[in-house]
């Protein structure tokens, strides 16, 4: 019986033919039956792909193969291809899309001027040490509903255009004479925040090396984090142990909720926290926003049918 998972990976070194580096990725995924999105940019890759174990590692080295990728660390998690509805490979201006396009640099060896990078146990040292560390979350504020690292600093961002907007607007200024931690899903997102925020006068920030993913890996759930970890593909969430907390309450009726959905009006169709009983009425008859709808989301929660 094959045995299939999902791979988390990016490496971040100048491409000077994104567009070639992308023909390659799908020609290889496809060869292989992986499926997932992958984005290419002339600073790098950016993937998360799934698929049997063995294509997957196949996938890897042949990726690592290509001079620039040698060093791509991976992250692996459960999960299979049928947690993607397709193969995406695209080529875009910026691998994370904060609407900075050329302003952070990247070099042969990553992100030139970004933040100190600091392992799980190097975090926890941290924090144990400085009364004053702050947690800062890099990702969108909907995420951190279900899951964040306990005291963290969320900025009211709904997507990741809107952090530059955020660090500008002097909401922040207080935390630039603290010792800063950003934190993400993977790593990459605050590859490229750290960067920014030094620029924008934050003197002493860190970023969690390998993400939630790699602290969740290290500590389950014994360490600082807590809750589920929103993921963007059919799953729509992760936990690192059983015992992983429940943070979420549910939008409709206040209980504990981990699980999102999207409003069933067409013309809206924006996310919100549901509880295991009202996502089976949003399964079973359609439920629609709870506050009322608004303008439609671009970015809808994956089909949660896919999988089962």
């Amino acid at each position: 019986m094959s045995v299939n998972r999902i791979l988390l990976y990016y490496s971040l070194t100048p491409l000077p033919d994104p567009q070639a580096v992308a023909l390659w990725q799908r020609e290889l995924c496809e060869r292989l039956e992986l499926r997932g999105r992958i984005l290419v940019s002339p600073d790098g890759l950016n993937g998360t792909v799934g698929g049997e174990v063995n294509a997957l590692k196949q996938y890897a080295k042949i990726t690592r193969s290509y001079p620039g990728f040698k060093g791509m660390e991976l992250k692996w998690s459960d999960g299979s291809a049928a947690d993607f509805p397709r193969l995406s490979v695209k080529v875009r201006d910026e691998l994370v899309a904060f609407g900075a396009p050329g302003e952070v640099k990247v070099g042969p060896d990553g992100v030139i001027d970004g933040g100190v990078h600091i392992s799980p146990d190097e975090l926890d040292h941290l924090a144990a040490e400085r009364e004053d560390l702050v947690f800062f979350d890099g990702r969108n504020a909907w995420e951190s509903r279900i899951g964040k690292f306990k005291g963290a600093v969320v900025p009211d961002v709904e997507t990741t255009h809107d952090f530059v907007r955020e660090l500008e607007s002097g909401r922040y200024d207080d935390l630039k004479d603290k010792p800063v931690v950003t934190y993400c899903t993977g790593g990459i997102r605050c590859e490229f925040l750290s960067a920014l925020m030094l620029s924008r006068g934050f003197q002493e920030v860190y970023q969690l090396d390998g993400g939630i993913v790699r602290y969740g890996e290290a500590r389950q759930d014994s360490g600082l984090w807590e809750g589920s970890l929103a993921v963007f593909d059919a799953r729509g969430a992760i936990d690192f142990s059983p015992e992983a907390a429940v943070i979420g309450t549910c939008d409709v009726c206040g209980s504990p909720a981990r699980t999102f959905v999207n409003c069933s009006d067409v013309t809206c169709h924006r996310r919100f926290l549901a509880c295991a009983d009202h996502v089976q009425v949003h399964d079973d008859d359609g439920l629609t926003c709870p506050q009322g709808c608004g303008p439609a989301q671009h970015a809808p929660v994956p089909d949660r049918e896919a999988a089962r």
